[in-house]
């Protein structure tokens, strides 16, 4: 079956300009589960449906939904609560062609891990070409943006999804439940007759597996802060403003480097057309929540309030309270020492962030002090990382562990960003567990070699042949890494 899909696109010039693709709609793209009547058909004529969903999906038990079911996550759960979907507990997940390309379009590494998870066959997941599906594509309407159009189109197929599995003969039916963590989004699939859960309530439901509470992504939105908590950090600018601001040369762009040795000092290194030049930022506000490696905007000070690189030592003390700002000051105002004019360089406030740069980091966990808290810090292996808060039923098991933790937000009224716990390297110390965080926090790939890699190995057992002697070069007297 063939239709178009109609979008407008805008020139270089200028100009808007209507583009109109051909569309190919089929009618045999398998569902994915295991033994279904209605799609064996199609798989034994090598359509697209190979067999990668449990035909009784008995995995995690759910206080929710007893029953069996399959998982169907829509986009923003899927960038945001990747740590969750990668782990062992969580199979049978119907991954949507719609939701594949938003993530695609909107972060690289999240689309590259949920990739790997789908190409694992022991978490039975499955990817749907829904967009190619005649009875699950959808037209954008009229004053329908294009994230509510995708909303429907999520929604259009686990409704498709249930429909067709309650066709099948089974003992038990097996139900598609929708994970979101959009208020709107899951109001409107109630509506439709959809069961729908928070990612947050589903994981809850998990009878016996408790721990996997510490890996949710604690989402924050700055614009529900708690009125009555102190505001430490000025708000940053949206990024229409931080280009507008730039292309006048208000704002200056560049890198953020924090420092190793004092927490409350960084560097920017501002990319000009000419050359890079070297802003210094000095104090907790200043620095606004910017973390190491970030690409930041950044607005120039006065000239008279221009500082000197310092030569003080400062390490975010564990035992200081996270909330005492007031000895935060005082800690730069050691910063601020007598120097030359010659001394004096650049000094800035950074009023934006252009570019994340988070990713997992290792370290050890800081206990609370106070009994039966839930709530605890972690201090990164690299000391230009700031210590992160998360929330965790398994600190005294944690305690003295390597462990890697990702930062969620960092809300404007926190000293310290927020995060969530997302696996255990082992005791620290351990030789294999340090040798692991220098990897990780190194970037050096380590992962296991794929199947796909795997499938090049010659055939065991094997040992080397004269034709190999013949047509190789024999290497082995050298030490090679």
């Amino acid at each position: 079956m063939l239709t178009s899909r109609t979008f407008l696109k805008r020139t270089r010039g200028g100009a808007v300009r209507k583009v109109v693709r051909e569309h190919y709609l089929r009618d045999d793209i398998s569902c994915g589960a295991a033994g279904c009547s209605l799609c064996v058909e199609e798989d034994e004529q090598g359509g697209a449906g190979r067999s990668f969903l449990e035909a009784q999906p008995f995995g995690a038990a759910s206080s929710l939904c007893p029953e069996p079911h399959y998982l169907l996550p829509d986009t923003n759960l899927l960038l945001h609560q990747i740590d969750i979907l990668e782990d062992p507990v969580i199979r049978n997940v119907i991954i949507l062609q719609t939701v594949l390309q938003e993530v695609r379009s909107r972060s690289a590494p999240v689309y590259k891990r949920i990739k790997d998870v789908i190409t694992n066959q022991e978490k039975h997941f499955y990817s749907f070409t829904n967009e190619h599906h005649k009875d699950t594509y959808i037209e954008q309407e009229k004053g329908e943006n294009s994230n509510d159009r995708n909303d429907r189109a999520i929604r259009v197929a686990v409704k498709w999804y249930n429909e067709h599995l309650q066709k099948l003969q089974t003992e038990e039916k097996i139900q598609v439940i929708l994970l979101t963590n959009d208020r709107k989004n899951k109001a409107r699939a109630v509506e439709e007759g959809i069961t729908a859960y928070t990612c947050e309530e589903y994981i809850k439901s998990l009878i016996a597996n408790p721990e996997l509470v510490d890996r949710l992504a604690s989402l924050n939105d700055e614009g529900n802060e708690i009125e009555t908590g102190r505001i430490i950090f000025s708000e940053h600018l949206p990024l229409s403003k931080l280009q507008q601001g730039i292309k006048s040369n208000l704002y200056l762009q560049g890198t953020f480097r924090a420092n190793r040795d004092n927490y409350l000092e960084a560097t920017v290194w501002a990319h000009g057309d000419a050359e890079e030049r070297e802003i210094i930022i000095q104090g907790l506000r200043n620095l606004n929540r910017a973390v190491h490696e970030d690409v930041v905007a950044v607005e120039l000070l006065p000239k008279d309030a221009w500082a000197a690189p310092s030569s003080v030592v400062l390490h975010d003390d564990a035992n200081q309270d996270e909330d005492d700002v007031e000895q935060e000051e005082e800690k730069e105002n050691s910063l601020k020492s007598s120097a030359s004019g010659r001394m004096l360089r650049p000094t800035g406030r950074v009023v934006g962030i252009i570019k994340r740069n988070w990713r997992p980091f290792c370290g050890m966990l800081c206990k609370s002090q106070i009994k039966e808290s839930r709530r605890h810090l972690f201090t990164p292996a690299d000391r230009r990382i700031p210590r992160i808060r998360i929330e965790t039923r398994q600190a005294s098991t944690l305690e003295g562990q390597r462990i890697i933790v990702a930062i969620d937000g960092w809300p404007r009224n926190s000293r310290y960003p927020n995060g969530h716990f997302v696996k255990n390297l082992g005791a620290a110390g351990d030789k294999e567990t340090e040798t692991e965080v220098l990897l990780l926090e190194h970037d050096v790939p380590h992962q296991p070699f794929s199947q796909a890699v795997l499938s090049f190995l010659p055939k065991m057992p094997w040992s080397i042949t004269e034709q190999d002697m013949k047509r190789r070069e024999d290497l082995r007297h050298l030490c090679i890494v």
